[in-house]
């Protein structure tokens, strides 16, 4: 069974993944192990009592662990698993597919339907530009196209970043044909672009992401902004209104200041970006919220992104039955 699919007080025995890890301080001056554990489908906490240090060598973040215990209900957080015991998974012992969240659309579909959107660019600039990036000789295309779009709220898993950024740009051009006054090539090569920051802002290895010292330090927006202009600098004869509106993009993205954007979206191109990125996170996490949901259920735990509980007309039904239909 997956993680989504446990009812409180079911028994459970199975492979799951350490998502987070944190050492907390206990009122007697000890310490205690405080672990999030999942599955492909939805994550669940666990606490760790006994023999803390050990655990905690095992309990790495990233690391499949077999776990024994009872899921029970927890008056403040929710249900949470009570353990028994907790080791190393063995090799061979489960199928990290299982593990590991993705996107619904396979990396190679999407890669395709990349391609089909970057030879609708017609701006010389922009087409060596993006070429830079997501040219099959790029060093940056096969980062780009496993890294993750977030830690935790909306695409938080292997390929993450190119099923973001590629809905966004799909989002951007379909819109731009409503919107005759919008440049549709600076949206698109902006929406693909606004993102590339995270690439140096996280770090990624098998299912652990991490927030890089670069990306703590300086954030994703300037570290985006950085590379595409030091990209831009490299095209000999990049057209300086072209850079500039792309460059404001990246920099607007997040639309506010409060928000972490250093510019609010002054353009066109700009503010279709934004709102269609804004879009798309926001409907990511309705995606996160659905797997996360007990069967059965309508409606999600509150979300501080969406700002309110997440209603789903239908049940949760099992990923099988989902595959099925």
């Amino acid at each position: 069974m997956f993680v989504r699919e446990l009812q409180e007080g079911a028994e459970v025995d199975c492979v799951l993944v350490v998502r987070e890890t944190e050492l907390r301080a206990m009122r007697d001056g000890g310490q205690y192990l405080h672990l999030t554990l999942g599955d492909r489908t939805a994550s669940l906490p666990a606490k760790v009592w006994d023999d803390v240090a050990e655990i905690a060598e095992i309990a790495v973040v990233g690391a499949p662990v077999r776990v024994s215990g009872r899921l029970q209900a927890s008056g403040r957080h929710g249900s949470e698993l009570k353990l028994r015991t907790l080791c190393a998974a063995a090799p061979g012992s489960y199928d990290i597919a299982d593990l590991v969240d993705g996107p619904p659309r396979s990396p190679v579909q999407m890669e395709a339907d990349l391609r089909e959107l970057l030879a609708t660019v017609q701006d010389r600039d922009l087409r060596r530009l993006l070429d830079a990036v997501f040219g099959p000789e790029s060093s940056l295309w096969a980062r780009y196209r496993a890294a993750p779009a977030a830690k935790h709220f909306h695409q938080a898993y292997r390929h993450g970043l190119l099923e973001h950024s590629l809905s966004v740009a799909q989002a951007v051009s379909a819109i731009s044909a409503t919107f005759s006054e919008v440049d549709r090539d600076v949206a698109v090569a902006g929406a693909l672009l606004h993102d590339i920051g995270k690439l140096d802002a996280y770090a990624f290895a098998g299912s652990a992401i991490e927030m890089t010292d670069a990306g703590k330090l300086q954030g994703e927006i300037p570290l985006g902004y950085y590379r595409v202009r030091r990209l831009i600098e490299r095209i000999e004869g990049f057209d300086a209104r072209t850079a500039e509106a792309v460059l404001h993009i990246i920099l607007s993205h997040h639309g506010s200041l409060e928000h972490g954007s250093p510019i609010v979206p002054c353009t066109r191109e700009a503010t279709l970006v934004h709102f269609c990125d804004n879009l798309g996170g926001r409907l990511g996490s309705f995606d996160r919220l659905e797997k996360e949901l007990p069967l059965g259920e309508r409606w999600s735990r509150l979300d501080r992104v969406i700002g309110a509980s997440a209603y789903f007309a239908r049940p949760a039904v099992a990923q099988e039955e989902r595959e099925a239909a």
